[in-house]
């Protein structure tokens, strides 16, 4: 840290100094075990996922490789932006990589120094050396360098989305500084980097590492859907029938357009059903009247545009399905209706638009969003008739009705969620416990019908040190104080839970028993 002098230190400049490096000392001091190896778990856990990455990246430049070959004037030039985006990923990923290692030989001597390619939070020893960092990157400019290359690495990647994901990238790679507690400006370099444990920085040029890689992980997949945007494949003529619908009630048309892909407009064809010219604009009408599959044959017939050149003829098929009016009623959550609470149902009739089909509702309210009917039974309704009608060619007409039981809505099981593991009793280990994401929650089980959803309001937790009341869905400091003293084996027992569910009531739920591990 010293530089020439160019006067003697007085006793009070030589006091400060001394103040300093009792103060480093102290600061020291303070950067505990605990957290040094929270480092080493996250610096592993992105190792991991760069890893991941890593190999869909290669898988997919791989695949990438190979249409770019089957296919040189499609994919060739995307291809090749791919191929530079890997040589800027891996440049400014190697560089960071060498900054890790250079900031691990100033820390641990170059004889402990691991490889390269292995260095990381755990192959250092002196992970709470709060000098070597600044050194390195602030002292010898090599975090102004890293800065430089991330401000070109992300207008690089930036201009190739020509602006599309700009926001996105601009977040990832900030370079932005900060300001001081007494709101003086300070540069990037010294927000990321200055007083900084070794343990930290590493982790946090590994996290450095997995943005890059997930950046071009995300812009290989980009350029490849851009292969495709501009694609429009017109190579051969085809003929579609394209029907108002495939399905008709009896008494109502069926109606159809038929069409020839890619028609020169200047030629008009003609269309033949069995054999019979109909309507020039290619649409065939015709009145239902058997039930079930209706088959049918044609053909397009496009007369020559040059004297002595041939027609020429497209055949084609369909067919349309011709059924008695009915409905289809899907209840999507339950078997039966619950009284004080909307029913969420699925009501479509075949072959009829959404817009043309009426609902009435006897014994409860009804109304629609999204696409669903939400049906409430009245407190005192036993049975619930839904009747449903369609509009048809300009008229309305009954489709049918169906009928529900109402019942109360059942009480929801209590369960202790940790991660993705729910606990209603049984044995649980100390860290699931303890997961500060952990909370109690109430539902109706993998198994259950319904899906509801219930707040618990409050709860109690019961063990050998006595009760505790929790404010909520998670444990309240006292009661995670409480925990924390337990020995394996000790009973763990929350009891009183209290919820509120859709319809407003609160109700008590039964205890969950665990015991620690």
């Amino acid at each position: 840290m010293g530089g020439a002098k160019n006067c003697p230190e007085t006793p009070r400049q030589k006091m400060i100094g001394m103040m300093y490096l009792v103060l480093t000392a102290m600061l020291a001091l303070n950067v505990s075990t605990d957290i040094l190896n929270g480092f080493r778990l996250v610096d592993d856990s992105l190792h991991f996922t760069i890893d991941a990455i890593e190999t869909r990246n290669n898988e997919m430049m791989e695949s990438f490789k190979a249409a770019a070959e089957q296919n040189e004037a499609k994919n060739g030039e995307w291809y090749q932006k791919a191929l530079r985006l890997q040589q800027k990923s891996d440049s400014i990923y190697d560089y960071i990589q060498t900054f890790k290692y250079d900031i691990g030989v100033l820390a641990d001597g170059q004889k402990k120094a691991p490889s390269k390619e292995a260095v990381g939070v755990r192959t250092i020893a002196a992970r709470d050396n709060l000098d070597v960092t600044a050194q390195y990157a602030i002292n010898e400019g090599h975090a102004t360098e890293l800065k430089n290359m991330f401000i070109e690495y992300r207008q690089f990647i930036i201009a190739l989305t020509e602006n599309e994901k700009k926001a996105e990238f601009e977040k990832m790679f900030s370079t932005d500084g900060g300001t001081t507690a007494d709101g003086d400006s300070i540069d990037w370099e010294h927000v990321i980097f200055e007083g900084m444990p070794v343990g930290a920085s590493i982790t946090i040029l590994t996290k450095m590492q997995n943005d890059v890689r997930a950046a071009q992980s995300e812009m290989i997949q980009y350029l490849r859907d851009r292969t495709d945007a501009a694609d429009l494949r017109v190579n051969k003529m085809e003929v579609f029938v394209v029907p108002n619908s495939r399905y008709v009630i009896r008494g109502g048309k069926y109606s159809a357009k038929i069409v020839l892909a890619a028609v020169d407009s200047t030629a008009r064809p003609d269309y033949y059903i069995d054999g019979n010219k109909i309507n020039e604009n290619g649409i065939y009408e015709v009145v239902a009247s058997g039930l079930g599959l209706r088959k049918y044959k044609g053909e397009l017939v496009l007369p020559p545009k040059n004297e002595g050149e041939e027609e020429l003829r497209f055949p084609f098929e369909s067919d349309y399905s011709v059924g008695e009016p009915s409905v289809t009623v899907s209840n999507v959550e339950l078997n039966v209706m619950y009284r004080d609470y909307e029913n969420k149902f699925s009501i479509s009739v075949p072959g009829v638009a959404n817009d043309k089909v009426k609902v009435s509702v006897n014994g409860a309210s009804a109304s629609q969003r999204g696409g669903m009917w939400y049906i409430k039974p009245g407190s005192s309704a036993r049975e619930v008739t839904i009747s449903v009608s369609a509009e048809l060619d300009g008229r309305v007409q009954s489709m049918g009705s169906l009928s529900y039981r109402v019942k109360e809505l059942p009480k929801p099981g209590a369960y202790f969620k940790s991660g993705s593991t729910e606990y209603n009793e049984g044995k649980i280990a100390r860290n699931a416990l303890l997961n500060p994401q952990a909370s109690v929650i109430a539902s109706y089980g993998s198994e259950g019908l319904l899906d509801l959803k219930y707040n618990i309001t409050s709860f109690q937790l019961q063990t050998s040190m006595g009760y505790s009341q929790s404010a909520g869905n998670k444990f309240s400091k006292a009661q995670i104080d409480q925990l924390s003293k337990l020995k394996p084996g000790a009973m763990v027992n929350i009891v009183d839970i209290r919820a509120k569910g859709p319809e407003g009531k609160e109700i008590r739920l039964r205890g969950i028993p665990l015991q620690l591990n």
